[in-house]
């Protein structure tokens, strides 16, 4: 038995070891596969740009907000899309970021910074309202933010109940950070024991503040390199534990600038992802433009950096997905997209619309209010190409206040010329009741009124650089009205001069395109050293637009806005009529003979 028990033994073996060795049979089990890594995954959504829009309305026309292309528009909408998206991840990490440019841009934010202002009410901007509904995790600070000074400003982001960033935002004595740079926030990525994940946030604010508000911020404030400030922050937040890195940046990704090199570029977003290390994503805003997915690969590691820009005024919400593995403590992103929400697919969100509807409706009734009767329609829809009464009545407005603040001081003898561009291609003053939404939206801008003295040379460079607005059209070619500007020039970036006589021969290459100026009324050529008090807005006198030889020091600063120099102006009047203001001064030629 014992033999036999053996033998039996090493047959047993014998079978299992020629099994070990034999290929699988047909139908047999295959090998188990190798253990998937478990994922998990995180959302962000964001914003930019909103400028003041809360509901879905347009206070210039005083109905619901429409362009040609059915656009929706209000944090009111932004609202209702991030709820469903929050809804549908429930329970799975959501975070919601904005890019800046938020209290400037409507009647409604102009309303609680001029007429009403929150830092002598105490009450609570609309923005900050809607915003608080929404639960954002962190707002960046956009260039317009310091439109009404830094203590509107302040109480704003006293009102917030999430942090306000803008790392490059510096103090002008210290050096240091003016606000807060960066957030990082431990977020749990699924239900009971999931594990966390810490989510650096850095802010960005635009360079251009300092040209665009000196009067705001100089002294106060200066604004560093968005790139180097990036490349500063970054590896700090990756010391202090941040697993993902997000940038939220109020800069384009163009690379290029509206003003000269004097200032960090003011649209560095692709330089920032090509050239700082550790950077995940980019919320980005401030070109208005909609870009739903943009990979930009890193210079140094090779890593594709994900950014995305959703729009203007609420009209689109960014959303970015992300997916994560972790090993051995680290996380690592295997996987990251992103894409932009159309808010017109869906209604307003109810609580927004509470929150701010006192305040909307306080400014419905403002902006209604009725300050002049016209004498005829006038339309700013020809303004950019032909002389028309509607922006006279602008320069107008500007000359006379220069020249009444001017009498019987130093500049009192020297003419006083004015610049205005063209704002708004849609503004109307109808015959009969003009409202004030009407003068707002001729001019939409917060802007304030200055003078300078220019020289005759200055004035003719001046007007040079303005019209290379418009694209080289020979003699004989047709003429669109529709396609006659560069489009990469705005239309805010196309002046027009009161007080002298000029043609602009568009057939000729830009720099050579100013073929007659003379004196007002007459045929006397404008002397290289005649010398001329200029009215013009802020923006442009600290620089914006980058013209030659406007920025220079003020005869004239009253810190008046334009606007409401213009709804004064037609008030004290009764009656808008362009026999009043009125005076064809310049036009578009080619080879002499006008175009129009």
């Amino acid at each position: 038995m014992t033999s036999s028990s053996g033998a039996s033994r090493r047959q047993v073996l014998a079978v299992a070891a020629a099994a070990a060795t034999a290929p699988l049979l047909a139908g047999a089990p295959a090998e188990a596969k190798p253990k998937q890594p478990k994922t998990w995954d995180l959302t962000i959504l964001g914003t930019s740009d909103t400028h003041g829009n809360v509901y879905n309305w347009d206070y210039y026309k005083d109905a619901e907000f429409d362009d040609s292309k059915h656009n929706d528009v209000g944090v009111a909408k932004l609202a209702t899309l991030v709820n469903q998206i929050r809804a549908e991840r429930k329970g799975k990490a959501t975070l919601v970021l904005d890019a800046g440019d938020t209290i400037q841009g409507t009647p409604l934010a102009t309303y609680y910074a001029k007429q009403e202002p929150i830092t002598s009410t105490g009450e609570t901007h609309p923005m900050a309202r809607a915003m608080n509904i929404l639960k954002y995790d962190a707002v960046t600070l956009g260039n317009h933010e310091f439109n009404y000074g830094l203590p509107l400003l302040a109480t704003w982001i006293e009102q917030l109940g999430f942090p306000a960033l803008a790392a490059n935002a510096l103090n002008a004595k210290t050096g240091k950070p003016a606000f807060l740079p960066y957030v990082i926030k431990e977020v749990k990525l699924g239900g009971h024991g999931a594990p966390k994940l810490r989510v650096g946030i850095l802010g960005l604010t635009n360079p251009g503040v300092a040209i665009w508000d000196k009067g705001n911020v100089e002294g106060r404030l200066v604004f560093a390199d968005m790139v180097a400030t990036a490349a500063k922050w970054v590896p700090e937040m990756r010391r202090r534990g941040a697993d993902l890195v997000v940038i939220s940046a109020h800069g384009g990704d163009s690379g290029t600038s509206s003003y000269g090199p004097e200032l960090p570029n003011e649209n560095p977003t692709a330089l920032i992802a090509e050239q700082v290390p550790g950077i995940d994503a980019i919320l980005f805003g401030h070109a208005h433009n909609e870009v739903p997915e943009k990979f930009v690969t890193n210079l140094t590691t090779g890593e594709r950096v994900l950014t995305s820009e959703p729009s203007k005024w609420g009209q689109r919400l960014t959303r970015m997905d992300f997916t994560l593995t972790r090993d051995k403590g680290r996380w690592a992103v295997t996987a990251k997209s992103a894409t932009t929400l159309n808010t017109n697919t869906v209604v307003e969100d109810p609580a927004v619309l509470a929150a701010v509807r006192g305040q909307h409706a306080k400014t419905v009734e403002y902006v209604n209010r009725v300050v002049a009767q016209s004498s005829v329609e006038l339309s700013a829809a020809e303004s950019r190409y032909k002389d028309t009464p509607i922006l006279d009545f602008i320069n107008h407005v500007q000359t006379e206040v220069v020249t009444e603040a001017l009498a019987g001081g130093e500049y009192a003898g020297l003419p006083v010329l004015s610049i205005a561009a063209p704002f708004s291609r849609t503004a109307v003053f109808p015959q009969g009741d003009v409202r004030i939404r009407d003068v707002a939206g001729l001019y939409v801008y917060d802007n304030t009124l200055e003078a300078v003295v220019l020289t005759g040379a200055e004035v003719k460079a001046y007007l040079e650089y303005s019209a290379k607005y418009f694209v080289t059209l020979p003699a004989g070619a047709p003429v669109n009205p529709e396609t006659i500007s560069d489009p990469a020039v705005p239309d805010y970036n196309y002046d027009v001069f009161s007080g002298v006589d000029y043609d602009i021969d568009i057939a000729k290459p830009v720099g050579q395109r100013i073929t007659r100026l003379v004196l007002a009324g007459s045929d006397t050529p404008v002397a290289a050293d005649a010398r001329f008090v200029v009215a013009v807005n802020n923006y442009r006198r600290s620089g914006g637009g980058n013209f030659p030889g406007i920025v220079k020091t003020q005869v004239y600063n009253a810190q008046q806005e334009i606007r409401q120099l213009l709804i004064d102006w037609a008030q004290a009047k009764g009656v808008i009529d362009p026999a009043d203001f009125f005076v064809p001064n310049w036009k578009l030629v080619r080879d002499g003979v006008p175009v129009f």
